[in-house]
C-alpha cells in the first residue's frame, strides 16, 4: 500500500511546493468556480481537542466548496477522550474517511496518528507547530509584497508553536528571522539549531524590528496557559508591538497576528487596526491556502 502524504510540518513541503501552493491558493481565492469539485464525495474527519474558530470554519468551508464534506469530532464526542489508543483510533477513522485534520495538544498525537493512518493527516495545530497558519500568512505576504526570499521577518513574544513554524518557514522559503522573546520563553532549541544562521535573537522588540519587512506576534498566554496570564503580563510587557516598534521597521513593513488578539497587550489597537496590518487578509487566507493543501493531498 502506498504511504499517504501527510502535512505535519512546513518541512513536509519543498520550497518549490510551498511557493506553488501559495500561487494556487491565490488562484482559488480570485477565481471561485462552483463547478470545480475535485473532492466530490470525499470526507475530511476533523478532530478537535482544542477549540477553534478559524481552523474549523476554513476546513469545513473548503471541503464544501470542493464538493466534499467535513465531520466535526470533539474529544467529548468520540472514544479519543475516553482513552482508546491513538493507534487504534487512527486505523479505524482512516478506514472510513479520505483525510484527517487534527487540532490537538501533544505534537505526538499527530505524528502517531499519521503513522497509523491510511489517509493523509493534516496538523491543524499542536503545542509544537501551527503550519496551516503559516501557509495563510505567507500567502498574504506574497500577495502584498511578492516573494519573501531574502527578506527580514521579526517575531516578537512567546517562542511558541507559531514562532516554531516561522523558523521552519524561514528554512523553506529562505528568509531571515529576528526573534525577540522574554527570558524563559525562548523557542525549542532543536528547531532553532536546524535553521542555522537564518535565525537571530534580540533582547528587545525594537532592536529586532530594525529594517524588518514583516512584524509578527501572538497572544502572551495561549490556550491552556490562562492561569499563567498574570505572570506572563509581567514578563512580556516590554514585548508589545506598538507604533515605536513599527516605526523602526521598513516603511512598507507589514504586521501579522494569527488571532485571536488582545488589543493593548501583545499589540496596540493602532497597529492591528492600522494600514500596515494584513491580519484579516491572512485570516481569510486560511480558507484558500487550506483548499490548495486539501487539493494537493486528497485529489
Amino acid at each position: 500500500m502506498m504511504q499517504p502524504r501527510h502535512f505535519i510540518s512546513l518541512l513536509d513541503l519543498s520550497s518549490t511546493e510551498f511557493r506553488t501552493l501559495i500561487g494556487r491558493a491565490s488562484e482559488l481565492k480570485h477565481n471561485r468556480n462552483p463547478d470545480f469539485q475535485p473532492l466530490k464525495g470525499q470526507v475530511l474527519a476533523m478532530i478537535f481537542e482544542k477549540s477553534s474558530t478559524r481552523t474549523r470554519i476554513s476546513f469545513e468551508t473548503g471541503m464544501t466548496h470542493f464538493g466534499g464534506s467535513a465531520l466535526f469530532l470533539s474529544s467529548r464526542d468520540t472514544q479519543l477522550g475516553r482513552g482508546e489508543p491513538l493507534e487504534d483510533s487512527a486505523r479505524v477513522i482512516s478506514s472510513m474517511v479520505d483525510g484527517i485534520m487534527l487540532r490537538t495538544f501533544a505534537h505526538e498525537s499527530v505524528t502517531t496518528f499519521a503513522k497509523y493512518s491510511s489517509v493523509p493527516v493534516i496538523n491543524g495545530l499542536t503545542e509544537l507547530l501551527h503550519p496551516c497558519q503559516l501557509l495563510a500568512d505567507m500567502q498574504a505576504y506574497f500577495e502584498h509584497r511578492g516573494d519573501i526570499e531574502g527578506k527580514t521577518v521579526t517575531w516578537i513574544g512567546d517562542g511558541n508553536n507559531m514562532c516554531h513554524s516561522y523558523i521552519n518557514a524561514a528554512r523553506v522559503l529562505d528568509f531571515r528571522l529576528n526573534i525577540a522573546c522574554p527570558v524563559g520563553y525562548l523557542p525549542n532549541q532543536a528547531i532553532v539549531d536546524a535553521a542555522g544562521d537564518r535565525v537571530n535573537f534580540f533582547s528587545s522588540a525594537e532592536q529586532a524590528s530594525i529594517h524588518s519587512d514583516l512584524i509578527v506576534t501572538d497572544v502572551w498566554a495561549s490556550m491552556g496557559q490562562e492561569e499563567e496570564q498574570k505572570k506572563r503580563e509581567i514578563s512580556f510587557k516590554e514585548f508589545q508591538v506598538n507604533a515605536t516598534v513599527m516605526n523602526v521597521a521598513n516603511n512598507d513593513a507589514l504586521f501579522m497576528h494569527c488571532l485571536p488578539a488582545h488589543r493593548g497587550e501583545e499589540v496596540t489597537a493602532d497597529v492591528i487596526d492600522g494600514s500596515q496590518s494584513v491580519v484579516f487578509d491572512a485570516a481569510e487566507n486560511r480558507l484558500h491556502a487550506q483548499k490548495a493543501l486539501l487539493e494537493l493531498l486528497l485529489s
